[in-house]
């Protein structure tokens, strides 16, 4: 019985996590599709936003960077908790719309 419930107990514990993920995963893709969806060329550095997602709090931390060639950019998308634990990261490359 009792590995039983430490089993269920993990489980649960699982899909916590991959919930939380998943909506951290949201948070980071909104942001990522709004700088391509308003199709300015993203300036370098860092600033962060907060967002929620079903009732869950997050911070997302945007870091733009340069490349070797000049009409691209790296963006980067990390996305804390509200205890300010790393949940994931995601990054892209955006171009420069002529």
């Amino acid at each position: 019985l009792a590995a039983g419930l430490r089993a269920a107990g993990a489980m649960t514990s699982n899909s916590d996590r991959l919930a939380i993920n998943s909506l951290a995963q949201w948070c980071a893709e909104n942001e990522l599709t709004e700088i391509r969806l308003t199709k300015a060329f993203p300036s370098i550095g860092d600033n962060s936003v907060s967002c929620s997602q079903m009732g869950r709090d997050f911070s997302v931390k945007m870091a733009v960077r340069g490349t070797p060639n000049p009409n691209f950019r790296r963006v980067e998308a990390q996305v804390f908790d509200d205890r300010n634990r790393p949940l994931l990261t995601i990054t892209t490359i955006v171009g420069r719309n002529s």
